[in-house]
C-alpha cells in the first residue's frame, strides 16, 4: 500500500464541501506521518498453507462525528483488543479453513454469521438458528460479559462478504456488530494468472496496492443512547441521523487508516489512483461496496462510471460470457456487497506545454482566493507549479479529485447539515511523465 495523503483540493462540485475538505486537510497530520490508504487486512493469529485462524472481542466504545458528537457503539475489536468500527477486515483464502474465535465482554449474548460461507461450524457442531431463543439468535452465541464460541468454514468462492452478529440483528448491526470479508482467489499470492484478481479471472484483475473497501452503514443516535443508558428502544421512532463509510463521516472519511485523531474508526474511505498507462499502470482500482444498513444507498462516484464485476460473492459472468457493466450509479442494498473496477483515462492527453487544453478559468487562476489560498494551476490534471511561501495551494502536485457520495442526499448530511456523511474523494494523480524528482506526487 501507499502512504499517500490528500493535502490539497481542487474543484469538486461546490464552494461550501471545497470549504469543508480544505478544513480537513488542515487539521490532518503531514504526510510525512501518514499511514496506509486502501483495505488494510486483519493478522491472523495463526495461519499455514491450509488454515488461518482469528480472534475477535465484542466490545462497547464510542465513534466520533464530524459535527463534534461522540456515539456509543458495540463492535468487534481485533488482534489489538481495542473497540472499533467497522470490525477488522478478514482477508481469507479460498479453500483453507477459517476459524474465528469470538470473545464475547458484552452485556448481551452475541454471535458472528457469515453470509454467503457453506456448512459454518460452531464449536465443531454444524451451526443452526435458535428462533425461540431470547434474544432470537441466527447462530450459537458467545454468552452476555464472558462468552466464548468458535465458528469454523470452507470459504469455496472468491468475492467480497460481510460478518455481522446474528443475534438480535436489528439491534445489534446497528450498534455496530459487522465487518468486512473478503476471500482471496486460491493462487491470488502466487504470482500466476490469479493474482491480484477478484473472481480469478481475467476480466476482474486490479493494480496492486489499489484495492479499497466501503462499508456502508447508517446510525440513529438514540437507538445508541437507549442501549448506552439500557432503556428500552423505540424501533418504531427509528431515525437514521448519520451515515457512513467504513465507520466515518465526510469529511473524517478522507483521513488516512488509523488517523490519530479517529482512534476507534481505523479505515480511511479516500480512493487514491494513478491514470491508465498500457505499460505503467493497465490494472484499475477495486472497490468493494457492503450495505449493512436498512435502505439501499445509491453510490456515485462523479466524473467516472465504475464497472460492475460482481455482486453478492458472484462475478458476473456465464460461462465465458462476460455480464460486467459501466455503471455510473451504483445501487448497493440492504445486506448486499457489490465489486467495481475503477479505471482513469487521460483522453485528451493533456500536457502542461504540448497540449495545456486552453482552459480559461476567469477570475480563478494565478490569483489569492481568500487572502491566504492561492490557485496557480489549471484545473485540468497534471499541471502544477510553486506556491507563494506561506500560503496554502490547491492540487500541489497537479493532481484532481471527484467526489463519491450516496444520490440520497439526506444520506450525504451529518445530523441533516449537507455536505457530510456518505461522502468521499477520489483522487487522480497526474500521468507520471508529468511527475518529478522534486514534485512526486504523494
Amino acid at each position: 500500500m501507499r502512504t499517500k495523503l490528500p493535502r490539497v483540493i481542487s474543484r469538486v462540485g461546490g464552494a461550501v464541501l471545497a470549504g469543508a475538505v480544505v478544513a480537513l486537510m488542515a487539521a490532518t497530520p503531514p504526510a510525512a506521518q501518514a499511514v496506509t490508504d486502501g483495505v488494510e487486512c486483519e493478522t491472523p493469529t495463526s495461519a499455514s498453507d491450509t488454515a488461518e485462524s482469528y480472534v475477535l472481542t465484542a466490545k462497547s466504545g464510542y465513534v466520533f462525528t464530524p459535527d463534534g458528537n461522540s456515539i456509543f457503539m458495540w463492535g468487534y475489536a481485533g488482534s489489538t483488543g481495542s473497540f472499533q468500527l467497522p470490525g477488522p477486515t478478514l482477508c481469507v483464502t479460498a479453500g483453507r479453513t477459517v476459524s474465528v474465535t469470538l470473545k464475547n465482554t458484552l452485556p448481551d449474548p452475541v454471535s458472528i454469521v457469515f453470509p454467503g460461507q457453506q456448512q459454518v461450524t460452531a464449536d465443531g457442531q454444524a451451526d443452526a438458528a435458535n428462533l425461540a431463543a431470547s434474544p432470537p439468535t441466527l447462530a450459537k452465541p458467545a454468552a452476555r460479559t464472558s462468552g466464548t464460541v468458535t465458528y469454523t468454514f470452507v470459504p469455496d468462492k472468491p468475492g467480497t462478504y460481510l460478518y455481522e452478529s446474528g443475534t438480535d440483528q436489528r439491534k445489534q448491526v446497528q450498534m455496530g456488530l459487522f465487518g468486512g470479508l473478503i476471500v482471496r482467489p486460491a493462487n491470488y499470492a502466487s504470482g500466476g494468472a490469479d493474482a491480484h484478481t477478484a473472481y480469478g479471472t481475467a476480466a476482474t484483475r486490479f493494480g496492486e496496492g489499489q484495492e479499497y473497501l466501503h462499508i456502508l452503514s447508517e446510525v440513529d443516535p438514540a437507538v445508541h443512547l437507549a442501549v448506552e443508558k439500557n432503556r428500552v428502544v423505540n424501533w418504531a421512532g427509528y431515525r437514521p441521523r448519520y451515515f457512513m463509510i467504513n465507520g466515518r463521516s465526510m469529511p473524517d472519511t478522507l483521513a488516512p487508516n488509523r488517523a490519530s485523531y479517529l482512534p476507534a474508526q481505523p479505515y480511511s474511505a479516500f480512493v487514491h489512483v494513478q491514470p491508465f498507462d498500457p505499460t505503467a499502470n493497465p490494472d484499475p482500482a477495486i472497490i468493494r461496496y457492503v450495505n449493512v444498513g436498512t435502505v439501499t444507498y445509491p453510490f456515485h462516484p462523479h466524473g467516472n462510471s465504475q464497472r460492475v464485476v460482481g455482486r453478492d460473492g458472484r462475478p458476473l459472468q456465464d460461462g465465458a460470457a462476460d455480464l460486467s457493466y459501466d455503471k455510473f450509479l451504483v445501487n448497493v442494498g440492504p445486506g448486499q456487497t457489490v465489486d467495481t473496477l475503477f479505471s482513469w483515462t487521460d483522453v485528451d492527453m493533456f500536457d502542461p506545454i504540448d497540449n495545456s487544453l486552453a482552459e480559461f478559468v476567469p477570475n480563478q487562476a494565478d490569483v489569492m482566493t481568500t487572502g491566504d489560498t492561492f490557485y496557480s494551476q489549471s484545473p485540468y490534471l497534471g499541471s502544477y507549479a510553486d506556491p507563494i511561501q506561506g500560503v496554502t495551494s490547491y492540487n500541489v502536485c497537479g493532481e484532481y479529485y471527484h467526489v463519491a457520495h450516496s444520490h440520497a442526499l439526506q444520506q450525504s448530511t451529518n445530523y441533516g447539515a449537507a455536505m457530510g456523511g456518505m461522502m468521499t474523494l477520489i483522487r487522480i494523480d497526474p500521468p507520471s511523465a508529468l511527475q518529478t524528482v522534486d514534485k512526486p506526487c504523494n
